[in-house]
Order: structure tokens, then sequence, then C-alpha cells
């Protein structure tokens, strides 16, 4: 069997480096061939690398909708939509018929039975239970503590000291850190202070980021061959097997540790309500389908608000501040309101103080934040399937199970949608002429998502970014390191560059 097993993988690999060889040396074309038997994939695997300027250009020619036709039984067909009218169909007025689904929890097989995969009564009630924790008082301002706290003693000192050397730092590395380290002390009340001038490695971090990619990949190869690979034990399953092992070890370390505390009563004082402690002294009178002293239930539920912390929130920042490097006249806005809100008398050394400031003054800073979570949405697409067939607002019929994905990261950049000026950056279209933030519906603006099911920690994300937004804008200038450097996308369930964001650190002065 593992000999049959190797001599298919070998097949298929051959299949994909000859049809990679023939279409390579070709012109790009938006359209790609339906070909007998095998579909549009050979000439989707060329595009793969450049999946996300690929599918702009597809939908711009299609419609808004797409449909891509995979190898005979395969089931790969895959529908692409950015229609408003369909993802408002889908993920707010139809709802019921969109489930996640077996096939979305075995992708994401890695998440566990966390809210990501959850579907009915377990989904309600995670969400029920994490609305509860995510607007409590007490976890709202433990959030901004820990985040001021971890931008005072991390980011500032790096920052600082980059800027003394004269030392190029990686952005898109130093907010997967300062993310990372606010996201964990958030989960269990430990800092594991990954972000500091040695920038030590940080294994549960990269597992992450191998996960990511591989399960990205699992999208778009046939369902038998990822499923092969991770029979054998072969390429990106096998990271992705290491990465669950990781991720598994980690997050029981530090359970232990949080059962431990809370049996010596050794809880940090004070307001602080981690994760963890949370849902250990959760009612489960209140949440029939939660288990609190299950630590498969706790791992699964860490694993999820990773995900969600640590890296939607750094590739959020790195986008933003990628933006920000093409527009001076927007930085000098965003310092200008600042300034007017908040007076550099804010002694830097005092967390306290930058706690307390009221960020939603900043419009113009929110505005661009938005701006660049349009253009750079963290989740760049998502997937959806019907328990029962249907036919969408574009006339599309999908059958059950048929394979629905939106990406984001096109549907931000669509002419059709936003206007014109859809791929420039400006920060003004979120601004009213009261100079208030505009709202936009979310099924056109999906960078937290739409319907039931918006992510519901938005707010944390939005005061993260712009906390730490401030502290550099305030106090530092970031110039781009190469002259000519671009973003170079990596393949991945979240947005993250493949050679992340090297820049060059100064002080900032004022006039």
């Amino acid at each position: 069997m593992a000999l049959i097993g190797s001599l298919e993988v070998s097949m298929a690999f051959f299949v994909f480096l000859l049809f990679r060889f023939l279409f390579s040396k070709k012109r790009h074309h938006a359209l790609l061939t339906n070909w007998p038997f095998l579909g549009m994939l050979p000439g989707f695997t060329v595009e793969i690398p450049r999946f996300y300027d690929w599918i702009i250009q597809v939908l711009e020619v299609s419609n808004l909708t797409f449909l891509f036709k995979g190898p005979i039984f395969a089931g790969m067909d895959l529908l692409f939509t950015v229609d408003p009218a369909n993802i408002h169909h889908i993920l707010c007025s139809n709802f019921v018929n969109y489930p996640k689904g077996p096939d979305f929890g075995e992708i994401f097989d890695a998440l566990g039975d966390g809210i990501f995969n959850a579907d009915f009564e377990l989904w309600k009630n995670l969400r029920k239970s994490a609305h509860a924790l995510l607007s409590h008082h007490d976890f709202q301002r433990f959030t901004k503590s820990a985040t001021v706290s971890v931008a005072k003693r991390g980011l500032v000192p790096l920052l600082d000291h980059a800027a003394k050397k004269n030392t190029l730092v990686d952005l898109q590395d130093v907010f997967q850190r300062f993310t990372f380290d606010t996201t964990l002390t958030l989960i269990t009340g430990y800092n594991p202070k990954s972000l500091s001038i040695d920038m030590p490695r940080v294994e549960l971090a990269d597992a992450v980021e191998d996960a990511e990619e591989a399960i990205f990949h699992r999208h778009v190869k046939p369902r038998i061959l990822w499923k092969l690979q991770n029979w054998i034990d072969f390429g990106l399953e096998k990271k992705l097997k290491n990465t669950v092992a990781i991720a598994d070890r980690e997050c029981a370390k530090y359970i232990s540790m949080k059962r431990e505390d809370l049996r010596r009563g050794t809880q940090p004082k004070g307001d602080a309500m981690d994760l963890l402690t949370y849902y250990m002294n959760l009612d489960e009178n209140k949440y029939n389908f939660l288990n609190p002293s299950d630590d498969k239930f706790l791992r699964d539920t860490m694993v999820s608000f990773i995900l969600a912390g640590r890296d939607t929130t750094s590739a959020g920042l790195t986008g933003f501040f990628w933006l920000l490097s093409k527009n001076p006249e927007a930085v000098a806005k965003i310092r200008g309101e600042i300034s007017a809100e908040m007076p550099r008398s804010i002694n830097r050394d005092d967390e306290t103080q930058l706690d307390q400031v009221d960020l939603n003054k900043l419009v113009y800073l929110h505005g661009a934040l938005y701006e660049a979570l349009r253009l750079y949405p963290p989740v760049p697409f998502n997937h959806k399937s019907p328990a029962k067939a249907d036919t969408l607002p574009s006339g599309h019929k999908v059958e059950a199970n048929t394979k629905i994905i939106f990406p984001f990261y096109a549907m931000g950049r669509m002419r059709s949608v936003w206007g014109d000026d859809a791929s420039e950056f400006k920060p003004e279209r979120w601004i009213s002429e009261k100079g208030r933030l505009k709202h936009e519906p979310s099924f056109k603006f999906a960078s937290f998502n739409a319907g039931p099911r918006t992510c519901i920690g938005k707010q944390v994300a939005l005061t993260q970014m712009a906390i730490v937004a401030v502290e550099i804008l305030q106090n530092y200038d970031v110039i781009t390191a190469t002259e000519g450097q671009q973003l170079e996308l990596v393949p991945s369930i979240i947005l993250r560059t493949k050679h992340g964001y090297k820049v060059s650190i100064t002080k900032h002065r004022l006039g």
C-alpha cells in the first residue's frame, strides 16, 4: 500500500510539473481553459503563486462571480463570488442553509471543535459565551491595559533600539510578535515575551503559519491528493501534523499552569480576566454544549482565539503601515489628529495614561484603519456550502455541498463594488461630511465577516491596532528599507507576505 501511495503521489506531482512547464511560459490569462477530464486545474496550478492578483482579474471580467471547474470526480468545482447580493444572501438572509458543514470541519480539522468550525447549538453556545467575555467590562479593561503594556515594554524598547543602532526591522515579524504576546496574555494571563530585542524563536507562532498555508492548499488541491499526502505523512500535510502536535503540547502546558494557579489561589489580583480563567469557571448549566472541565474543549478554544487574535490583527497592521509608506499625506493627517486629541504631554512611560485615552476620537485614524482592512483584509477569503440546493441572486444555481468561495481580498478592489478608485488608499471614503465614521454594510466590507458570524472580536482588534498606530506614529518615522519593495503575498488563509516588510526606524521630530 505504501508503494502504491508513493507512486500515486509521484504521478500527481509529475502531472503538476508537466502542466506548470507547459503553461508557465505562456502569457497569463484571467479565464482558464476547461480541459477534458482535467477541468481548469492545469491552468489554476500555474496561477496559485499569484492567486490574489489572478482572482481579481477573473472576477472583474466575470461579473463578480466565476465557476471554476475541477477534474472529473475530484469534487473540486468552486464558485468564486464577490457579488454583494450573493454574499448578503449566503451570510445573512439565508444563513440557516449555509452551515460550516462536515467538509469545512475536515479542511480545518487542526482547529478542533472551536468556534470557527462549530455549527448549530454548539456554535450558539460558543458565540454566546465568547460574547459575554469580550463584552465584560473587566475583560475590556484588561484588553486595553495588556495591549498598552506590551507596547510600552516590548514594542517601544525594540523600536528605540532599532533607531539607535540604525538596524532594519521586519514589521510583519514585529507585529506578529506583538499580537502573539497580547493574545497569549489575554488567553492565559501570561506574557510569553516573544517581542524583545533578541527576537527569540517562538515555536507555537511558527507552527501556526505552517498550518495556515497547509489549510489554504487543502482548498485548491483535489481532496484525494491532500488526503493521500496526510496518510503517507508528506509535504504540507506533514507540517500540519507537526503543527497540531505543537499546539496540543503548548496549550496543555498553559492549561495545566492555569489549573494550578486556580487551585493555589495565585491568580493575578485586580481586574485582569483572562480567557482560560473565564472558561474554567464557566457555569455549565448556562451553556449545555460546553465542557469547561475538558482539556480538549479548552485547547480548541485557545487555538481559535490565537488564530483570531494573533494573525488577523498583525496582518491588518502590516497592510496599514505599508499603505502609509505610500501615502505621506495620510501620515501627516493622522499625526495632526493625534496631536489635537492626545497631546504629547502624555508620559510615554506611564502605561495608565494611554490606557485611559478615548481612541474613538481619532476619526481619521480609524478611517485609515478601515481603508487598510478593505485593501488588505487579514482573512483574504472565506467559504460556505449550502445544505440544500439554492439559487443565488446572481442567477447561479448551486447544488447541496457546492463549495462557494468569497475572495474578500478581491472584493475590496472591485471597481463595480467600490468605484473607479477602488485600488486607491483613501481614508476619506470612511468619513462623513459631519466628520464622523461612515458605516458600510458588512456584505460589502467583509473584513470582519458578515451576518450572524460577524467577528465578535472586531472592537478588540481595532483597539489594538489604534494603540499601536498611535504609539508608532507619534514617536517614530517608518521608512521602507528598499526602494521598489513589494508585498509578495503568500497563498494562505491569513494574509501574509513572503519576505516580510523591512523598514528602518528613526525618531520622529515635531515640525
